[in-house]
């Protein structure tokens, strides 16, 4: 196995730079395709977190256009919406600790689309044997809002009905003991 990395390097270099970049834009054709075809917004960062790519659904999610997004920092999209301390932490930490991350939750008010609860996915893409090709990070981002506002709504009619639960058992506990204190006044009488 150790022979194969090895002898990896020279094949590479010895096929020339027009077979390394054919390569390189058949594989970003690749990933390019995936990511379009993907139902989330998803957005493809360099390896200094610009955006290299965005897909359709991103577009269209924060009503933004490509000539604002392609090319910018991440942390500048939506003039500095996305510059999450802790989000910042996660994506600086993927390429030189090879992370990943998952589930990480963001809330917030975009001044344009409303309050969104996303749900972000980010990890890399990168040939560790190949300095030809530069690593790349995936983010995708899946919008929860509508859920969780569903979420939100049941949780409050559950601690509606639950005081209004509460209420009728009290009542319905008052009401059992001066019951209780009538048969008993009842009981002492007739005896």
């Amino acid at each position: 196995m150790e022979t194969t990395k090895k002898s990896a390097g020279p094949i590479i270099a010895s096929v020339g730079v027009d077979f390394v970049e054919n390569f390189w834009e058949k594989s970003w054709t690749y990933i390019k395709t995936v990511v379009d075809v993907v139902h989330e917004p998803v957005l493809v960062l360099d390896k200094d977190l610009h955006v290299f790519s965005a897909n359709e659904p991103f577009y269209q999610m924060f009503q933004v256009d490509q000539k604002n997004t392609e090319g910018r920092l991440v942390y500048e999209l939506g003039d500095g919406q996305w510059n999450i301390p802790a989000l910042r932490k996660l994506l600086e930490d993927i390429l030189p600790k090879n992370t990943f991350f998952k589930g990480f939750e963001v809330v917030h008010n975009f001044p344009s689309i409303g309050r969104k609860v996303m749900i972000l996915n980010a990890r890399q893409i990168h040939f560790k044997e190949s300095k030809s090709f530069q690593p790349i990070i995936l983010l995708a981002i899946e919008d929860v809002s509508e859920m969780m506002a569903v979420a939100e709504k049941l949780s409050g009619h559950v601690n509606k009905f639950e005081g209004q639960f509460a209420e009728q058992t009290e009542r319905m506990t008052l009401h059992i003991e001066r019951l209780e204190k009538e048969i008993n006044e009842l009981k002492n009488r007739s005896l």
